[in-house]
């Protein structure tokens, strides 16, 4: 049979013929790419063998560049990549960003150097210490820096900026490092500057005289002081009136004292009367100021815990408290520096056995309050037992001006000092407030007035210790010689434990006058037992009697001893 006979036949072998020769042209392309892509691969291939050469010798040539002598730079400034065109104010300028820059300080000269890529520019701050060298610029960074001068904040302008105080009259502006951007600081503190880069670096921890110095705006005040009247008047009228009216002062040819003593037998209210001059005075310049919030501070300076062992070191920490104090009278707030146990630091001068350390420490201290006169705000308050014990030179007129004895309390002083600790807030004997018609003010005033009889009875009962002098005379002294405004607290704090353990043992509850009674006699027997030849001594010198002590005699039923 002829082809012309089937044409299905034919057909499909021309069907298939095409299908073959679509294949093979497909096998053809597919044959095409997969050459291609053999050759592209090789191409990449070798680009990046080019571009891995290309990274070894960079490496190679910027640890070169590293390994040169590099300098150590203090960043001033961060200045972050911007693009081109914020720096050409051209608006078709292409979107290409600069790198990143510092400004440092090298050398004493302000110089401006690219970061390094080594360097993320986002973890660098002013402050900071970078490694430079000529071609890469800043590529270490070192840390913050943390020494330079010393300087006192005087002032804070803003977020970024302080006056600091490097020395006694001058003043700078200074920039916050980054390491301050946080910290909270405030005038008086102290901290490292560069004056150079003008850049606050760091704090300064509290130096031995600081840490020895308690610094506080009190609370005290005269009304928390009882027995003392007519000192709390002199004091007042010393200290506040200069204070005040500083024009009438000056009008009237008149210089405000600069210095107060006080002294007088130990716990009778020496610091609690300092503590209150720092209070009133801050609350009268307050109310002067038209209500202006102005802070008093009362530098409490613990005389023996200045002295050191290592010579000049006494002298310097004086002058790190005067110069603390000038720091924040400069800000407007008065200022008591309060030296107790005065006559341990500054006793006079050729009196030491071993060392005359108080040869360098009065002088130190003279300069020093010599040196407060051109200040308003600082007054210098002495405490002591022994002011004869104290240099001639500190307590002549011109220094510590005011001398005010604060004596041991009498019995109507007695009686105030009491009323500051037994009061109707307390839980008070039921009995003895029924007795007083239901009347807890007329129960206390009766509790307290029982009790001040009770310490300033002169019998036989009562006798506290028995002089003996050196001409044979024997002057004998009661509870009511001996008392003080500590003495007087303790008699109501050991009352109060009294009442807190009857109310446990029996469940009658509340402070009662038979409690304070015995809590004197309690404290006196204690005291007695204590009692120093100073104490005495400094009693007979206020009776006028000059005739040296020869011994002193206790009751035997109190302590069991002779003479002493």
């Amino acid at each position: 049979m002829s082809t012309a006979e089937n044409p299905p036949a034919d057909r499909e072998r021309e069907r298939l013929r095409r299908e073959a020769a679509g294949l093979r042209q497909q096998r053809l392309s597919l044959d095409r790419a997969l050459r291609e892509a053999m050759a592209r691969n090789e191409r990449l291939t070798g680009t990046l063998r080019t571009a891995q050469e290309d990274i070894r010798r960079l490496r190679q040539a910027l640890a070169q560049e590293l390994e040169a002598p590099m300098n150590e730079a203090l960043v001033l400034r961060v200045n972050p990549p911007v693009r081109a065109g914020a720096l050409t104010q051209e608006a078709e300028t292409p979107a290409i960003l600069t790198q990143a820059s510092l400004d440092v300080l090298l050398g004493g000269r302000r110089m401006r150097v690219p970061v390094s890529l080594l360097l993320d520019p986002e973890q660098l701050r002013p402050g900071m210490v970078v490694l430079l060298t000529e071609s890469a610029g800043a590529c270490a960074n070192l840390g913050y820096r943390l020494s330079g001068e010393i300087a006192t904040v005087r002032e804070i302008l803003d977020e970024d900026r302080l006056v600091v105080g490097t020395g006694q009259s001058t003043q700078a502006v200074a920039r916050r490092s980054g390491l301050l951007a946080e910290v909270p600081l405030g005038i008086g503190d102290a901290v490292a500057w560069d004056p150079a880069a003008g850049l606050a670096l760091c704090t300064v921890p509290k130096t031995e005289a600081e840490e020895l110095v308690l610094e506080e705006t009190p609370e005290t005040t005269f009304a928390d002081i009882g027995g003392l009247s007519a000192q709390i008047e002199q004091i007042r009228d010393a200290v506040e009136l200069p204070f005040l009216h500083p024009e009438l002062y000056r009008e009237h040819h008149l210089k405000a004292p600069k210095g107060i003593l006080l002294y007088g037998p130990p716990g009778n209210g020496k610091t609690l009367i300092a503590k209150a001059v720092a209070r009133s005075l801050a609350q009268r310049m307050e109310a002067a100021a038209g209500g202006a919030d102005v802070r008093g501070y009362f530098l409490n300076v613990k005389g023996p815990e200045l002295l050191d062992k290592f010579v000049g070191e006494t002298e310097r920490q004086i002058r790190a408290i005067f110069s603390r104090a000038r720091d924040k009278a400069d800000a407007g707030s008065p200022v008591v520096i309060f030296f107790d146990e005065m006559e341990s630091l500054f006793r006079t001068r050729g009196a030491g056995r071993s060392s005359d350390v108080e040869t360098t420490i009065v002088p130190q201290l003279l300069a020093e309050i010599d040196g407060v006169e051109a200040l308003d705000n600082v007054i210098v308050i002495g405490a002591t037992n022994r002011e004869d014990m104290i240099d001639p030179a500190v307590l002549r007129p011109g220094r510590l001006d005011v001398k005010v004895r604060v004596d041991r309390p009498d019995r109507e002083g007695s009686a105030q000092i009491l009323g500051l600790y037994v009061t109707t807030e307390l839980p008070l004997d039921a009995q003895e407030v029924r007795a007083h018609g239901g009347d807890r003010a007329a129960a206390v005033a009766a509790m307290i007035e029982t009790t001040a009889e009770e310490i300033f009875a002169r019998d036989e009962r009562h006798r506290y210790l028995d002089a003996i002098l050196a001409d044979g005379r024997r002057i004998p002294a009661h509870w009511g010689d001996f008392v003080s405004g500590a003495l007087l607290r303790n008699v109501v704090d050991r009352a109060k434990k009294h009442a807190i353990k009857e109310y446990l043992e029996t469940g009658e509850k509340g402070l009662a006058t038979r409690h304070l009674v015995r809590s004197a006699a309690e404290e006196f027997a204690q005291q007695r037992d204590a009692a120093s030849r100073a104490d005495v001594e400094d009693w007979l010198k206020s009776l006028g009697h000059s005739v040296a002590l020869q011994g002193l005699e206790r009751p035997a039923a109190a302590s069991g001893e002779g003479r002493s």
